[in-house]
């Protein structure tokens, strides 16, 4: 590069590395870059997450008592979606929702859909060491996942389905909404962090790098 990488370099470069599984340059990136930024809790997440999708679950650890040392805090994800001029926001696992017995049996339904369609729950996503059952429960209980049950029920058929997510969208419910795109034969479009996603016929505008 003509000039020195700054954080925002650094950054995009250990995304990459986690996208394309290159533990061993994405954990030594991530170690300087915490250097760059030591109170951002995005940079002390990503090298938690490598080091997760390595398997190196004492590493992850440590670096997520690294963050409550250093009085870190990460923020709450949500998902949102307005229906008829109400915002409906969830978090992952909700049952705060008036209508949660519905979305329940509208995620079961879409589980059921999912799987007929040939869907493998994408298991690396759960940062944490549990059984892998464990890890597939509660993938299916992202704050998106319960969003687009709710608009499933609440819009009309063939209607774009909109949800705003305030962290980045991860690759197990990028790749579900992908297929429900395809399934359900609706538009689908996140705004996450970082970027629109148009999901149609199980397909995404950001052609899976994001």
């Amino acid at each position: 590069m003509p000039i020195e990488p700054d954080a925002c370099v650094w950054g995009a470069l250990v995304a990459g590395c986690r996208v394309h599984g290159n533990v061993a340059l994405g954990t030594s990136i991530g170690e300087k870059l915490l250097e760059f930024e030591p109170d951002c809790a995005g940079r002390y997440v990503l090298l938690s997450n490598i080091y997760a999708l390595a398997g190196k679950w004492d590493d992850a650890r440590h670096v997520r008592v690294l963050m409550k040392e250093k009085g870190v805090d990460t923020r709450p994800g949500w998902s949102s979606i307005e229906v008829d001029g109400l915002v409906h926001e969830f978090v992952v696992g909700d049952k705060r929702h008036p209508y949660t017995r519905e979305i329940y049996r509208k995620l079961e339904e879409m589980g059921i859909r999912l799987a007929m369609a040939g869907y493998n729950v994408d298991t690396k996503n759960v940062l944490y060491d549990m059984d892998e059952e464990d890890k597939e429960v509660q993938l299916s209980y992202h704050s998106e996942k319960l969003a687009i049950a709710f608009g499933l029920i609440f819009t009309d058929s063939g209607t774009p389905i909109r949800i705003v997510k305030n962290l980045r969208v991860c690759s197990d419910c990028h790749l579900a909404t992908k297929m429900l795109s395809k399934i359900y034969a609706r538009e689908i479009i996140v705004r996450d962090s970082k970027r629109f996603h148009h999901f149609t016929d199980g397909s995404c505008s950001c052609m899976d790098y994001w």
